[in-house]
């Protein structure tokens, strides 16, 4: 027989005082329900209200401490994995608190939902398993859990709520809406009916003031979690938006889509109607455009080069470039670039150039690439808006001051704002790449230089994984055979195949293409990411020659050699931790600058 019942805790509980700071109240400094105390018959109700609300306070705070301080004794019996890490639970007060967590604990099948199946070992659920419709993050569920363990709903982190742009309110910012979403999806599906209203209240309040490309996500959640109040005033905001036909289908439901353009249909009032070969030209010119976004959805450059000749629709005309930078890899996108003549500041219907879309989608390999074709980070859109703000306004503030230990990838979020700052304030004059890199290393010989390259791109592979990548990424780096340098072998210390068949003419030409490839890494390194070469320049220029000798002499003396080295590179790592934290102190001035002296046209 089924003894679950719905939660009674009611939101207005959050109103308290108490455990206001998430902190427990001692018991000391609360009155002893126990105690009986003389009063007259008039009062003794107020009074027994009173020693209620002590007793639940006192009640939720100990659950509280049960969820957040474990004290070094762990009495959960289960755990939830979000984002790669456990969170302990009690399986009895989800239970009696949530229907979902019932239905999940009494299954019969609940031990085949765990990941792990011993008497021993807890129960393990994945999240994404669980919220299956959307993403809910650690601390969206933190926030869930501490309600269900204790009747308040805490406030979010400022951290991972509010976005790095200083001249936000953050009333309805991206990471503002991104957090009360995820709200929602966990919520909705822990079937916390309470907190699905309380949420939904809050989404309402965002639909009119957000940006209309942070209302899709609304919309979504509003969509998957049957919210018809929040769906239908979604969708009152993107019919009066400019948001084109193609977005809608790319990022709506189906029928949602198909139900916002007949909405705009039976409203738009045409002045007059267009004759029959208008309308046949207009149509045929639609198809030969979406045929080449089809050709972009399968990453098939070749296929748009022959559709854009056999016709007469150009690259701008098409807005291919605006299509593959919202839709495709950088790849695809470094591809088109050089396929043909276009405009990479051309503006859209909505105003956006190609930039702006980059930056919503907070792609470095793809800033790059139209950074190296000229695109202005100046422009702005309809609303004031220029590239570095629209990434700033999307950008958790706990992102973006996350420090980087060495060798780890870096935040793309970080990394594209600090792109788009440093080509607002950089310095206009070319870079000559033979001039810039001045090592000993570099004779005329062909197979040294090649050597000093490759190197010195492992090397920043080692200690700045993902500016690396853009780099090799935008000099198509990686599509050039590797020669065969003192970190580019294998770990078996096997050198590389070589081709017997190989002339002297075509290994030359192999290995200049490999040298240009490389020195461009080099190029774009010093353009985009300063502070990381100048740490290379330091580390390549003093101490690589040293490292041709480490496997040379006595084991005594590799030994020396050895340590030597390590010492070494604990001299980049404090290089490194200079260079960022000297770059985080900047960044924030440097921004405030530049918004000073760009503001948006009026």
């Amino acid at each position: 027989m089924e003894i679950f019942t719905e939660p009674s805790s009611s939101i207005s509980f959050t109103s308290s005082s108490l455990l206001s700071n998430g902190t427990s109240i001692p018991p000391h400094n609360m009155p002893d329900p126990t105690t009986v105390t003389p009063v007259h018959a008039g009062a003794s109700t107020d009074h027994s209200q009173s020693i209620e609300s002590v007793s639940l306070s006192r009640l939720s705070a100990n659950l509280e401490r049960l969820l957040f301080e474990s004290d070094g004794f762990d009495c959960t019996d289960a755990e939830i994995i979000v984002e790669g890490s456990p969170v302990g639970v009690h399986r009895c007060i989800l239970a009696s608190r949530s229907k979902f967590f019932y239905n999940l604990f009494s299954s019969r099948d609940s031990d085949d939902n765990a990941l792990v199946k011993s008497d021993r070992v807890k129960p393990r659920y994945e999240m994404s398993e669980l919220v299956k419709c959307g993403q809910v993050g650690r601390d969206a569920l933190m926030v869930i859990l501490g309600y269900i363990y204790t009747g308040r709903v805490k406030p979010p982190p400022p951290d991972v709520s509010v976005c790095v742009d200083t001249m936000c309110a953050h009333d309805a910012c991206w990471p503002a809406i991104s957090f009360v979403v995820e709200l929602v999806y966990a919520s909705h599906v822990f079937q916390v009916t309470e907190l699905v209203s309380l949420f939904q209240r809050r989404l309402l309040n965002f639909v009119d003031k957000a940006h209309v490309e942070d209302v899709i996500p609304i919309l979504n959640v509003a969509y998957h979690s049957k919210l018809n109040p929040l769906l239908d005033h979604c969708i009152q905001r993107i019919i009066r938006s400019d948001l084109d036909d193609l977005s809608l289908e790319k990022v709506l439901p189906m029928d949602i889509a198909e139900k916002i353009k007949k909405a705009r249909l039976a409203s738009s009032q045409p002045n007059q109607a267009l004759d029959p070969q208008t309308l046949e030209s207009t149509s045929t010119h639609e198809k030969r455009i979406r045929r080449i976004h089809r050709a972009l959805d399968s990453d098939d450059v070749e296929l748009v080069k022959l559709l854009l000749n056999e016709s007469e629709i150009t690259l701008d005309d098409a807005k291919a470039l605006h299509y593959a930078v919202s839709y495709c890899d950088s790849k695809v996108v470094s591809e088109l670039l050089q396929l043909g003549p276009s405009n990479v500041n051309l503006k859209n219907e909505r105003g956006f150039m190609p930039l702006h879309i980059a930056a919503m989608r907070r792609e470095p390999a793809i800033i790059v690439c139209l950074l190296n074709k000229g695109a202005s980070v100046l422009e702005t859109t309809r609303d004031g808006r220029c590239a570095v703000s629209i990434c700033r306004r999307l950008t958790r503030s706990r992102d973006y001051s996350l420090r980087t230990e060495q060798g780890q990838e870096s935040n793309k979020d970080r990394v594209c704002i600090d792109l788009l700052e440093r080509e607002m304030l950089r310095n206009p004059m070319a870079v000559n790449i033979e001039d810039s890199v001045t090592s000993p290393l570099l004779a005329d010989d062909l197979h040294m230089k090649l050597l000093y390259l490759e190197n010195r791109v492992a090397f920043a592979k080692l200690f700045f994984p993902t500016e690396a990548k853009v780099a090799m990424q935008i000099s198509q780096a990686e599509q050039t055979s590797e020669f065969a340098g003192l970190y580019t072998s294998d770990n078996s210390g096997k050198l590389k195949e070589v081709d017997l068949n190989e002339t002297p003419m075509m290994r030359n030409k192999r290995l200049r293409e490999r040298v240009d490839a490389l020195m461009k890494t080099v190029e774009m390194g010093r353009r985009y990411f300063p502070h990381c070469s100048q740490v290379l320049d330091k580390f390549l220029e003093d101490d690589l020659p040293d490292l041709f000798y480490l496997e040379k002499g006595t084991p005594d003396e590799q030994k020396i050699k050895r340590a030597r080295f390590c010492e070494l590179k604990e001299d980049v790592r404090k290089a490194f931790s200079k260079d960022k934290a000297g770059f985080s102190s900047s960044s924030s001035s440097n921004s405030s600058l530049a918004e000073r002296h760009h503001k948006p046209r009026k």
